[in-house]
C-alpha cells in the first residue's frame, strides 16, 4: 500500500464515514459484514490508517457504492490500484507516480480552474506545441520519450469532449504564454488559432491577464484547482513542478486560491475580448 498524505487520509475517512451512515450501518455493522474488527473500520474512518485494494473494493461493495466514477474517485484518493486500469497505465515507463496521480484525478474531476503563466494549458496545446514543451522541459530526454509524453497530454485533452459529463474547464492565462513561440513561429501560430477553437467549445471558459494588468496574485506561479461533483470537500489545488507536483487539500489554502483566481478572473480581458486578442496575435505572426 503506497503512502499517502495524513489529509488525503483524512478526507477519504470522512467520505466513507459519510457513504456508511447513508446506508444506515453503524461501524460495528459494517465491520460484521465485512468480517472485520470494528477498530480496523474505525481507523479507516478516522484517517489513521490507509486502506489496501481490495478492503477499500470489499467495503464499498458492503457500502451498496456501485457508481463506477465514485468508486474511482475513492480509489484514486486513497492511492489504490485495483479496478480496471486507466489509459495511463500503458505510459508507466515514461511518467512518474504522481503525474499518474495527477491525471487520475483530472479524469475524474467535474471542473478545473487553472493559471498558467508560461505556457499553453496542457489541455489546450497541440501536439506539435505539446511536444517542443516537452522538449524544452526536458533537455537531453530521447526523442522517442518527448513523444510518448506528449501522446500522453494530448490524450488528456479527452476528458474535455467526452460524451458523459466533459470536464468543464476555466482557464487564465497570461498575455506573454500567447506571445512566447515556443516551437517557432508555424507552430505557435498552429497553437493559437487552436485556442480560439477551443474556447468556443460550451465547457471552456479561456480568459487572458493582458500585460496592462499589471502585477496579480499569481506571478509567483501556475497552478490548477480539481472540483468533483460526486463526493463532498474533496477539492485540492496542485502546483506543478519539473520534477514533482505539490498537493495542497487545506481548507485555508484551497480559500486563498480560489480568491486568488477570482481576482485574477475580474483583472483579465471577458472571454470574447481574450479571443480578439489572440486572433490580432495570430494575424501580426
Amino acid at each position: 500500500m503506497r503512502h499517502i498524505p495524513v489529509v488525503r487520509r483524512q478526507r477519504l475517512g470522512d467520505e466513507l464515514r459519510r457513504l456508511r451512515r447513508s446506508a444506515g450501518l453503524t461501524s460495528d455493522q459494517t465491520a460484521r459484514l465485512l468480517g472485520w474488527h470494528q477498530s480496523k473500520v474505525s481507523r479507516i474512518e478516522t484517517g489513521v490508517s490507509g486502506v489496501r485494494d481490495g478492503d477499500l473494493a470489499a467495503l464499498l461493495d458492503a457500502l451498496g457504492i456501485e457508481d463506477p466514477r465514485l468508486r474511482s474517485l475513492l480509489r484514486a484518493l486513497a492511492g489504490t490500484t485495483d479496478g480496471a486500469p486507466g489509459w495511463w497505465t500503458a505510459y508507466r515507463a515514461v511518467i512518474p507516480p504522481t503525474y499518474r496521480d495527477f491525471i487520475t484525478l483530472e479524469s475524474q474531476a467535474s471542473t478545473a480552474h487553472t493559471l498558467e503563466t508560461t505556457v499553453v494549458p496542457g489541455l489546450l496545446q497541440t501536439p506539435a506545441y505539446a511536444r517542443a514543451v516537452t522538449r524544452a522541459a526536458l533537455t537531453g530526454t530521447p526523442e522517442g520519450t518527448v513523444d510518448s509524453l506528449a501522446g500522453v497530454r494530448l490524450i488528456r485533452q479527452e476528458v474535455l469532449t467526452r460524451a458523459a459529463a466533459p470536464l468543464r474547464l476555466h482557464a487564465v492565462v497570461d498575455e506573454a504564454v500567447l506571445r512566447r513561440e515556443v516551437g517557432g513561429p508555424g507552430v505557435m501560430r498552429d497553437q493559437l488559432r487552436r485556442l480560439i477553437e477551443l474556447a468556443r467549445l460550451p465547457q471552456v471558459r479561456l480568459q487572458v491577464l493582458p500585460f496592462t494588468a499589471g502585477g496579480y496574485a499569481g506571478l509567483t506561479g501556475p497552478f490548477i484547482i480539481f472540483s468533483f461533483s460526486n463526493i463532498t470537500d474533496l477539492d485540492l489545488v496542485i502546483l506543478d513542478h519539473l520534477t514533482n507536483s505539490l498537493y495542497l487539500e487545506r481548507k485555508e489554502d484551497l480559500k486563498a486560491y480560489r480568491v486568488a483566481f477570482r481576482a485574477m478572473q475580474a483583472h483579465a480581458l471577458s472571454t470574447q475580448d481574450s479571443l480578439d486578442l489572440i486572433a490580432g496575435i495570430d494575424d501580426g505572426a
